[in-house]
C-alpha cells in the first residue's frame, strides 16, 4: 500500500516507495506476522519465525559479534556476510565493510511490515539478493508510542516513537536503547576465562517529509552504537555507524517513479583472546582497533503500469571503501605487530522488468547487468617497534561483467494457484571477505584477495489458496550456487601457517575461499489465519537438503545450515482486553564447521507472552522467553567445549500508545 488513510483526519500519507509489482505474485514470498514485529526487541527476532531464514549462528543480534549477522534464506548456504540483501524503503541496509546487517540500528518500533521474497532477485534487487530479498516498509502516520521493560539477567529496555504532521510536512523521532547484563555461554568444562555474553545498544532515527499531491519527498538519517561481550575474559566488541538517505518519488498512477540517494558509515571495534586449554585464563590474540568503512549510492526506477500490464525500468549504484586496522602477534605483554588491510569495491546496474495479465494467467520476467568492481586492495603489517614492513600485499584490481534474469508464472483457478519461477542472481566478495583475516577462540581464519563472486541459479514451483478465513502456500526449489564463498579448514594447530599465522593447540586454520557449487533442493510451506473472531494462528516449515558438488568440501553439508526449521504461534484475546501469545521456533542440527566434524544438537524454543489493556492507549505485558529453558547450543570449540545460548528468562514491561 502506498496510501494510507489516518483515523479522525483528512491527511493522507504517501510513502516514497513504489507499491509491489503485479508480478511479484509469481514469486514466493513470506510475509512477517505485524504482531511479531511489534513484539520483538530486535527486528532479527521477528524475522526468524520465517523458516529457514537466519543470521550465520543461533545467538540473536543482541549477543552475536556484528560480524556474523548477515541474513541468509533457505538454510541453503549461511555466512557471517549473509547471502540476502535487506532494504529499508529501497535503502540498502548491508554493512559496506563486511555485507553484514547490525539489526540493532533498526528500531523495531520504526517498522510496519517485513517481506522476505526467495530466490535470486535479478530484477530490481540486484547484487547480494544471492538466496532473497527482506523488504522493510517503515511506518507512517501511527501517532506516538512509547515501552519500557525489564526483566532477569538486568535486562532493560526504552523505546519511543513519534509523529507529528500537517496536509504537507511530517516529523518522525524514534529511538531506543536496551542492556543486558547476558549469560555465560559455557557449562560443561567453564573456567575463569568464562564470562557473561552481554550487551548494550541504541539507536535513534529521524525522517523529515514533504508532500505535494502525488510527490513526497523523504530525508532520513539514521545512527547506532552498540557494545558487547563475546563470553570471554578480554574478548568484545563496539560498532557504531549512521547513514543518510533522501528520496523522492510520485509512486501512484499509471506512471510511477522513484529516485533515491543513500550514504552510510561504520566502524568496528573487536578484541579476540587465545584460551588456555584448561580455561584457566585468556591471553590477548588480536586487537581490531578501527574498522572506518563508507559506503554510497542510489537508485531510481521508472513504471508503466495499465489495466493488465506493466514495465519497470530502473538502474542502481553501490560504492564501499573501508579497512581494518589492528594489533596482533601478542608476546610478552605486548602486541608485536600491526595490521592495516582493505580496499574499494563498486557495484553498478541496470534492470528492466515486465508483467503481463491473460485471464487468470500472470507472466512476469526481467533481466538485468551489473558491473562490478575491486580496486585500491593493500595490505600491510609491521612489527610495532621499529615499524619495519613485514608483509606488503597489493591485490591486482578486478571487474566482473554479471547478466542475471529472472521469469515467473502464475495461474489462478478462483481461491486456489498456482506459481512457478527460474533466476539468476549474483554476490560479489564484501572487503572483509577480500582483506580482513579474523579469529575466533583458537581458531584461525585468513582472507583471500583472489575471491571470485558467487552466482546462483534456482527455480520454484508451488501452489497456494486465499480463502475467507485462512490462507496457505506451499512449493518446492532448486539452486545451484557456483563459487561459494566459505571458509576452508586447511590445517589444525599447533603451527604456524601462511602468511606466518601461529594457530594454537585446539585450534584450525581456515581460508576464505571460492569452495565450488553448494546445490540444494528443499520443501517451504506456510499457513495462517484466524480459528474464529478471537483466535489466530500461523505455521510454516523449511526443509532443505544441502551439499557441496565439486571442490575442496565435496560431500560436506554447508556449515550452520540447518535440514528442517519450523515457526508455529497463536494469539487467543481471552477477553476483550487480554491477549495471551505462543510462538515456537525448532531447528534440526546443524554443523558448526566446513568439515562436518562439530555438531550443533537440534532445538525447539517456546516463548510465551500476555498482554493486558488497562485502559485505552495504557497496556502491560509479561513476556517468558525460552519457556521450557531449552539448552540452544551455539557454537563448539575444536577440542568439544560447548557454548548455549540464553536461558529461561522473564520480562515484564508498559506501553503507552496515542
Amino acid at each position: 500500500m502506498t496510501e494510507q488513510a489516518v483515523a479522525n483526519e483528512d491527511i493522507v500519507i504517501v510513502a516514497p516507495r513504489l507499491p509491489e509489482a503485479a508480478g511479484e505474485g509469481a514469486y514466493s514470498a513470506y510475509e512477517i506476522d505485524p504482531a511479531a514485529i511489534e513484539t520483538a526487541t530486535r527486528l532479527d527476532e521477528a524475522l526468524r519465525s520465517a523458516p529457514g531464514v537466519s543470521t550465520f549462528r543461533r545467538n540473536d543480534s543482541a549477543a552475536a559479534n556484528p560480524t556474523i549477522q548477515g541474513l541468509s534464506i533457505r538454510a541453503s548456504a549461511p555466512s557471517g556476510a549473509g547471502r540476502a540483501l535487506v532494504t529499508l524503503d529501497g535503502q540498502p541496509l548491508n554493512d559496506p565493510f563486511g555485507g553484514w546487517v547490525i539489526w540493532g540500528a533498526v528500531p523495531p518500533e520504526t517498522v510496519a511490515s517485513a517481506t522476505v521474497l526467495r530466490g535470486a532477485g535479478a530484477g530490481p534487487y540486484g547484487a547480494g539478493a544471492l538466496t532473497g530479498t527482506v523488504q522493510l516498509d517503515e511506518r507512517r502516520g501511527q501517532g506516538a508510542v512509547l515501552s519500557l521493560e525489564g526483566g532477569e539477567r538486568g535486562q532493560v529496555r526504552a523505546a519511543g516513537i513519534g509523529e507529528a504532521r500537517d496536509d504537507a510536512w511530517s516529523f518522525m523521532l524514534a529511538a531506543n536503547a536496551q542492556q543486558d547484563d547476558g549469560w555465560i555461554p559455557v557449562r560443561a568444562g567453564r573456567g575463569a576465562a568464562d564470562t557473561e555474553i552481554w550487551s548494550n545498544s541504541a539507536a535513534g532515527v529521524s525522517r523529515l517529509e514533504w508532500r505535494a499531491g502525488e510527490h513526497v519527498l523523504s530525508a532520513r538519517l539514521g545512527g547506532y552504537s552498540e557494545s558487547r561481550g563475546a563470553g570471554l575474559v578480554g574478548a568484545e566488541s563496539r560498532s557504531n555507524g549512521s547513514s543518510l538517505s533522501l528520496t523522492l518519488a510520485a509512486p501512484s498512477g499509471d506512471v510511477a517513479w522513484r529516485v533515491q540517494a543513500w550514504a552510510m558509515a561504520s566502524d568496528l571495534l573487536n578484541t579476540s583472546v587465545a584460551t588456555a586449554p584448561d580455561r584457566s585464563a585468556t591471553t590477548p590474540a588480536n586487537e581490531q582497533y578501527a574498522t572506518p568503512a563508507f559506503g554510497w549510492g542510489g537508485n531510481a526506477a521508472l513504471r508503466w503500469t495499465g489495466e493488465d500490464h506493466g514495465l519497470e525500468v530502473g538502474a542502481d549504484l553501490r560504492t564501499a571503501d573501508g579497512e581494518t586496522r589492528e594489533r596482533f602477534a601478542f608476546s610478552g605483554g605486548q602486541f608485536m605487530r600491526n595490521r592495516v588491510a582493505g580496499g574499494r569495491t563498486l557495484t553498478a546496474g541496470a534492470y528492466a522488468e515486465g508483467w503481463r495479465e491473460f485471464g487468470d494467467w500472470l507472466f512476469t520476467g526481467g533481466a538485468r547487468v551489473d558491473q562490478y568492481r575491486a580496486w585500491d586492495g593493500h595490505r600491510i603489517e609491521r612489527l610495532m617497534a621499529t615499524g619495519a614492513p613485514i608483509l606488503e600485499v597489493a591485490p591486482a584490481d578486478t571487474e566482473t561483467i554479471a547478466p542475471t534474469a529472472r521469469l515467473g508464472l502464475r495461474r489462478g483457478f478462483g481461491e486456489l494457484y498456482l506459481r512457478s519461477a527460474a533466476y539468476a542472481g549474483f554476490r560479489p566478495p564484501t572487503l572483509n571477505e577480500l582483506h580482513r583475516p579474523f579469529r575466533v577462540g583458537n581458531d584461525v581464519t585468513e582472507a583471500n584477495a583472489a575471491l571470485a563472486p558467487e552466482r546462483l541459479i534456482g527455480a520454484d514451483l508451488g501452489a497456494g489458496g486465499d480463502y475467507t478465513t485462512w490462507s496457505w502456500d506451499a512449493g518446492v526449489f532448486l539452486t545451484r550456487l557456483e563459487d561459494a564463498i566459505v571458509n576452508v579448514t586447511l590445517g589444525a594447530g599447533p603451527g604456524t601457517f601462511p602468511p606466518g599465522v601461529f594457530v594454537p593447540t585446539g585450534g584450525a586454520y581456515r581460508q576464505r575461499q571460492n569452495a565450488g557449487a553448494i546445490e540444494a533442493a528443499g520443501l517451504e510451506a506456510e499457513a495462517h489465519g484466524d480459528w474464529n473472531a478471537r483466535v489466530s494462528w500461523r505455521a510454516a516449515l523449511n526443509y532443505t537438503h544441502a551439499e557441496f558438488d565439486g571442490g575442496p568440501l565435496v560431500g560436506f553439508r554447508p556449515a550452520q545450515s540447518p535440514v528442517w526449521s519450523v515457526s508455529a504461534g497463536a494469539d487467543w484475546r481471552a477477553l476483550d482486553a487480554t491477549t495471551l501469545s505462543a510462538a515456537l521456533v525448532y531447528e534440526s542440527d546443524r554443523f558448526e564447521d566446513d568439515l562436518n566434524s562439530r555438531e550443533l544438537g537440534a532445538a525447539a524454543v517456546l516463548d510465551l507472552r500476555a498482554e493486558q489493556r488497562l485502559r485505552a492507549g495504557v497496556s502491560v505485558y509479561a513476556a517468558l522467553d525460552n519457556a521450557l529453558d531449552t539448552a540452544i547450543e551455539t557454537a563448539e570449540s575444536g577440542n568439544g567445549i560447548e557454548s548455549f545460548g540464553p536461558p529461561r528468562s522473564l520480562r515484564v514491561g508498559l506501553v503507552l500508545r496515542r
